[in-house]
């Protein structure tokens, strides 16, 4: 998570979205960086509203606007999937070694996820508080130009982004069935995606 005080901004931090690569390129120009440990690096909205909010509300009395990316869902699982199979994964529970994205993404469907599909959900992450607390700024993984331009106007930078964090390339594609049922059960969060402009 990167916050901005001036410009009132708090960059949240989904992961698998490419936000580690801004959080280098931008540390220097924010006022503070929260890197560690993941649990607050990766802060959802949720708690965001409940540790942050109000220690900028009640000892500065300010507001911040909240600016999150978004990526297409079933890309999402992938780079989960991809992620969890890189080398130093493969004596750790939560692997996908020897499972199919298939597999993988069936798991993730299921009410009770196996370790290796726990991976949390977009839109839990970013879903609005009842104080009204939420994502002002929503913006496109796959839309990078947008997200940049948004960055050098609101902080007055320029950005030098490098690769982070990177997950092994490989092909990946979802039977049909698969597919289909995956965008049934979570058409909220392709419809927030498709609402992204």
């Amino acid at each position: 998570m990167l916050v901005f005080f001036k410009e009132r901004l708090a960059f949240l931090s989904m992961p698998k979205t490419g936000t580690t690569a801004y959080e280098m390129a931008l540390a220097p120009r924010a006022d503070m960086v929260i890197s560690e440990p993941p649990m607050l690096k990766h802060a959802p909205v949720y708690r965001y509203n409940r540790f942050i909010r109000p220690m900028f509300l009640k000892v500065c009395d300010a507001e911040l606007e909240l600016m999150a990316v978004m990526r297409e869902p079933v890309s999402w699982l992938g780079s989960w999937y991809r992620y969890r199979q890189r080398p130093f994964m493969k004596d750790k529970p939560n692997n996908t070694f020897g499972i199919s994205f298939d597999e993988f993404v069936l798991a993730y469907m299921k009410g009770d996820k196996p370790g290796f599909a726990d991976v949390g959900s977009q839109l839990n992450f970013m879903k609005s508080q009842p104080n009204g607390t939420g994502i002002t700024h929503y913006f496109r993984y796959e839309d990078q130009p947008r997200l940049q331009a948004f960055l050098k106007e609101r902080l007055h930078v320029e950005l030098s982004l490098t690769q982070e964090n990177v997950s092994p390339q490989m092909d990946l594609n979802l039977s049909a069935d698969v597919e289909m049922r995956f965008k049934r059960k979570f058409a909220d969060e392709f419809a927030l995606y498709d609402s992204i402009g």
